[in-house]
Parts: structure tokens; C-alpha cells; sequence
């Protein structure tokens, strides 16, 4: 037996060893297969991360386009036509309906009918073409100080507080927008007379600013009315020199004389030039 089939036996026994005993392997080729493992599955984990961010884009706009559809949402709501200013009463054809997006806001805070503000106070300076919202407005009477509304003066006239009480003022019936006569008691040199000076009085306020009702009207110790300037030096003087009564006329036989335009006779503050002793006597001569 030659050296080379010594050596191939020996080779033989070997391999056969091996075989018997453990499973050969060839390492760099398990790696290979491995690598080529992991390289085929990459795809499939890029898909999924690629479906997940177009699930994810689609929820977003889905909610985006929703809440654009509710930002679109519109409803006919009550708008300036003009610019309103504060403390003056709403008048009707300063308002107009107007169609406006409403999403996002309280349904409280905006007003569907012109009827709801006619005669509202602004509290502050509300522009043209501005929604009139609950909170720039209030009822006449409910603001106080500087955003209460302006008293209802017409031109010419001013507003003068009249002392009342309950057998002076007809048991504290007399309320706002009431018209009422003005009686006067003189005493002079053993002589009294009495007489009615003023009709037609329009009442304005009852009490305080800051009272309201009509328990507050009943327990009133003043009446806030509306008078030309002379009339006013005129009822001044007899404040102090005479005792006055009020009358509350029938609402039938109202004559608004503070709703016409200024008194021709004492249109403005320059009319009223002062009263004395003599200027009452020549204009209530009965008196005296």
C-alpha cells in the first residue's frame, strides 16, 4: 500500500468521525444565508412603516377637512349697518340681518331677531358691519356709571330731581315715562294760594340710579324729570320759597310737550335769564 492511500484512508476515518459525532457546518456560508434572510424581509418592514404614515396622513385629513366643514357653518345673526355708539339707545334701522360663520362661538353670545337689541345700550363702540354680540350690550337700565345709557333729553330741555314722598308724589305711583302736573302752595303776607304752574311733565327716573323696580319706585324720595331751562329756575324757586304737590295725569290726556322740539319761547340755555320774587309774581299773578 503506497503513502497516498494511507493518507486517503486517513482522511476517510476522519470525515467519517465527524459525521457520526457532529453536524459540519460551513460558517461563512450560514452568514450568508442569514444575511440573505434579513435582506429579503426588508421590504415587507418597509411596506408596513409606509402603510402606517399614509393611515396616519389620512386620519389627519380627515379631521382637518371636518373641522373646515364646521368652521363653514353659517347662521343669520343681527349686524351693525352703522357705527353705534355707547351710552345711546339702539335704533332699528342702525341693524340688519347677515349671514356669518358661527363655529367656535357660544350659540348665547350672537342674536337672531332685530327686536332682541332695538333699544339696547352699547357699552362700548361697536363699528359698522360688527355682529352684536350679548357682551357689548345691555338692557336700559342695567349698566350704571359710565356705560349707563344717556338720559332721554331731548334738545332744549334738561333733567331736574324733584323732591317726592308717599302723600306728595300720589302714594309712590308715579314710574318712569309718566307725565305729571306740578301744583303750588304760596304764603305771602297772611295770603295763600294755590295753583297748578306746570303740566305735562315727563318723569324720566324714579329714585336713585341705582334703584329698579317697583319696590324701589314705591319707597322713592325723588323723581328725575325732563324741563326747559326756565322752567327749571322756575320750579327752583319755588323749592325753596313754597311747597310742591305732584298730579299724575291719565295716560289718555299725555301731550309729550319734551318730546317736541325745543320750547320757542326758551329754546336753550341763554333763554333762562334767572327768577326773582318779582319775575314769579308776573308770571303766576294768582299766586300773590
Amino acid at each position: 500500500m503506497g503513502l497516498s492511500g494511507a493518507f486517503g484512508r486517513l482522511e476517510e476515518a476522519s470525515l467519517s468521525g465527524a459525521t457520526r459525532g457532529y453536524l459540519a457546518y460551513d460558517g461563512p456560508a450560514v452568514a450568508r444565508l442569514n444575511l440573505g434572510g434579513l435582506t429579503s424581509r426588508r421590504p415587507f418592514t418597509l411596506l408596513g412603516i409606509l402603510l402606517a404614515v399614509l393611515v396616519i396622513a389620512a386620519f389627519v385629513l380627515v379631521a382637518i377637512n371636518a373641522s373646515a366643514g364646521q368652521g363653514t357653518a353659517q347662521q343669520s345673526v343681527v349686524v351693525a349697518t352703522r357705527d353705534l355708539q355707547p351710552r345711546i339707545p339702539i335704533d332699528a334701522s342702525a341693524l340688519e340681518m347677515r349671514s356669518i360663520p358661527v363655529a367656535g362661538y357660544p350659540a348665547s353670545l350672537f342674536f337672531h331677531n332685530s327686536a332682541e337689541v332695538k333699544g339696547m345700550i352699547p357699552l362700548v363702540t361697536i363699528v359698522s358691519g360688527q355682529p352684536i354680540t350679548s357682551n357689548v350690550i345691555a338692557k336700559p337700565g342695567g349698566a350704571l356709571g359710565a356705560q349707563s345709557e344717556y338720559l332721554p333729553i331731548q334738545s332744549g330741555y334738561v333733567a331736574l330731581q324733584l323732591p317726592t314722598s308717599d302723600l306728595q308724589g300720589v302714594g309712590g305711583n308715579i314710574q318712569p315715562d309718566d307725565y305729571i302736573s306740578v301744583i303750588a302752595t304760596v304764603e305771602t303776607n297772611g295770603k295763600i294760594a294755590t295753583k297748578t304752574i306746570f303740566h305735562d311733565i315727563h318723569v324720566i327716573r324714579v329714585g336713585s340710579a341705582s334703584a329698579s323696580g317697583a319696590s324701589a319706585a314705591a319707597t322713592a324720595s325723588s323723581l328725575t324729570v325732563v324741563v326747559t331751562y326756565c322752567q327749571s329756575e322756575f320750579i327752583t324757586w319755588f323749592l325753596t320759597y313754597a311747597s310742591l304737590k305732584y298730579e299724575l295725569e291719565s295716560y289718555h290726556d299725555y301731550q309729550p310737550s319734551s318730546s317736541q322740539a325745543s320750547d320757542p319761547s326758551c329754546p336753550g340755555v341763554n333763554s333762562a335769564k334767572g327768577v326773582t320774587l318779582q319775575t314769579v309774581q308776573a308770571a303766576f299773578p294768582s299766586l300773590f
